[in-house]
């Protein structure tokens, strides 16, 4: 796909530390010929290790990512905007021009893993999401094409 055709996709959460970031790192390895991708936080909670642990598992390097705030990225004329979260899809923002917002909820694995009685338990709440977000990604951009309106 040419670069210009690229759809550019926003994944939202609200802390930008987890599931947005295992978006990114999916969209980037699976889709990168067909979408320019970034994610972002109403906050930023910093990089989650165990959700860079669990990518890297599948061979995703999500390493060199940071936790953005939304200010970071508002400029951008996105073309999509996925909440990943529920907390971001009921307050994200208006978003100038096309951007169309799509919400994709996953599980909060920090939440899960909090109940973990093992660090092996806490990290299959990490793998189900991560795989979970890895089968929501493969769908796109035709999903998110499909969807709009």
């Amino acid at each position: 796909m040419a670069e210009q055709s690229k759809i550019k996709l926003l994944f939202l959460c609200t802390g930008n530390s987890c599931r947005s970031q295992m978006a990114e790192g999916w969209a980037r390895h699976l889709k990168g010929d067909a979408v320019d991708v970034w994610s972002a936080g109403i906050e930023t909670h910093g990089l989650n290790p165990r959700a860079v642990r669990v990518m890297a598992e599948v061979g995703v390097d999500i390493s060199g990512q940071r936790s953005k705030s939304l200010d970071e990225v508002v400029h951008i004329p996105f073309d999509f905007v996925v909440t990943v979260c529920g907390h971001a899809h009921e307050t994200c923002p208006f978003f100038p021009g096309k951007a169309r917002v799509v919400h994709a909820g996953f599980d909060d694995p920090p939440k899960f893993a909090k109940e973990a009685r093992s660090e092996e338990e806490a990290l299959g709440h990490y793998r189900r999401v991560r795989d979970e977000i890895r089968a929501f990604v493969e769908t796109l951009p035709e999903a998110l094409v499909g969807n709009r309106k």
